[in-house]
C-alpha cells in the first residue's frame, strides 16, 4: 500500500461486532494509508462513536484520550456473568428483582467520584499482560480500585431492563458500573449493550458508517476529514512570529517574555505558525525563565 498525504479526523459509526482495530484496517484500505490510528477503543460488541486519525493525525492520540465520554447502555438486573455483559457466561440468577424506586435509588449512589475494580475482561495490562488474556486462561488476578468520575446518570426502564444514559471521565468501564449497581441492589446485573454518543468533543451525528464510506467515491470521504486542530479546540492558541517559528520546529524552547505570553508552568498551548496549526507545546521554566516548547509536531 502506497501512503497517501492526507491528514485529518474521522468519526465513524462502529458497528457491534467488530473490533476497533478491525474498522482501523477497513480505513487503511479505503484511505489508501497505513498511517490510521483511533482514541477510545470501543469493545466488539459495543457500537457508536469511534474516532479515526489519519496520517499525521494519528500522532496526536496520546492527547485525546482524555475528556468526558456519552454513553447509552442497557442494564440487565437479576444475572451476574464472567465478563459483567450478557455475552459472558452467567454466574448467578436471582428471580427477586427490586421495583424501579430501588433501582433509581442504587443509581444515585454512583454519581460523582467513585471507584472502580477494573474487570479481568479489558485491555488493561498487569505485568505487561491484557487482563482479557488472562481471563480466557481461567486466571483471575488481584486489581486495584482505580478512582473515576461519573458526571451524570439517568436511568429509565422497569423489571429486569433498564437503559442508563452515563455521561463519564476516561477510563470508566460501563459494564463494570452496571455489575457495580446489581451488586448494589443485590439481584446481580450485566450490561446488555453499549451505544457511545460522544467522546473527544465530537457527536454521532457527525460520524459515519463503514457502508457509507465504502459507496462514496476517493474525493467526497477525503472532505468528510476534519482538520487536525479540532482535536484541541479548547486548547489556547499561540501565534509565533516567522523567526520564533523556525527556533520552534528546529526543537528550541520560545521564551514566554520574547512574544508576550505568560502561560503558568504545564500548561499546553496550540502552535500556529506562517502555514497555520503545526503543533502543542507545553510551557516549562528553564534557566532563563518560562518557556513554550513543541512536545508534538503535527
Amino acid at each position: 500500500m502506497t501512503d497517501r498525504e492526507i491528514s485529518g479526523v474521522l468519526p465513524v459509526n462502529k458497528p457491534a461486532g467488530m473490533t476497533s482495530h478491525d474498522v482501523v484496517y477497513k480505513i487503511r484500505k479505503l484511505y489508501g494509508t497505513k498511517k490510521v490510528g483511533h482514541t477510545g477503543t470501543l469493545d466488539p460488541d459495543a457500537r457508536g462513536l469511534l474516532i479515526i486519525l489519519i496520517g499525521r493525525a494519528a500522532k496526536a492520540a496520546e492527547f485525546v484520550v482524555a475528556g468526558k465520554k456519552f454513553y447509552r447502555a442497557g442494564l440487565r438486573l437479576g444475572i451476574t456473568t464472567d465478563t459483567e455483559d450478557t455475552s459472558g457466561t452467567v454466574l448467578t440468577e436471582c428471580e427477586n428483582i427490586p421495583d424501579k424506586s430501588a433501582l433509581l435509588a442504587a443509581v444515585e449512589k454512583f454519581k460523582g467520584d467513585i471507584m472502580q475494580i477494573p474487570p479481568m475482561y479489558s485491555a488493561l495490562k498487569v505485568n505487561g499482560q491484557k487482563l482479557c488474556d488472562l481471563a480466557r486462561k481461567g486466571i483471575t488476578v488481584e486489581r486495584e480500585p482505580r478512582p473515576v468520575t461519573i458526571y451524570s446518570l439517568e436511568a429509565d426502564g422497569g423489571g429486569c431492563d433498564y437503559t442508563l444514559d452515563v455521561c463519564c471521565s476516561a477510563g470508566t468501564y460501563i459494564r463494570t458500573l452496571c455489575a457495580d449497581i446489581g451488586a448494589e441492589l443485590g439481584c446481580g446485573g450485566a450490561m446488555s449493550s453499549l451505544f457511545r454518543t460522544q467522546t473527544g468533543g465530537f457527536d454521532i451525528s457527525q460520524a459515519h458508517t463503514l457502508d457509507e464510506l465504502a459507496e462514496m467515491s476517493q474525493e467526497e470521504r477525503d472532505t468528510l476529514l476534519i482538520p487536525t486542530e479540532s482535536l484541541f479546540s479548547e486548547l489556547p492558541k499561540v501565534t509565533l512570529p516567522s523567526f520564533y517559528e523556525r527556533l520552534a520546529k528546529n526543537g528550541a524552547e520560545i521564551y514566554q517574555k520574547k512574544i508576550g505570553t505568560h502561560f503558568p508552568v504545564g500548561t499546553l498551548v496550540r502552535v500556529h505558525g506562517k502555514g497555520g496549526f503545526f503543533g502543542i507545546a507545553k510551557a516549562e521554566d528553564y534557566e532563563n525563565g518560562s518557556a513554550l516548547k513543541i512536545i508534538k509536531f503535527l
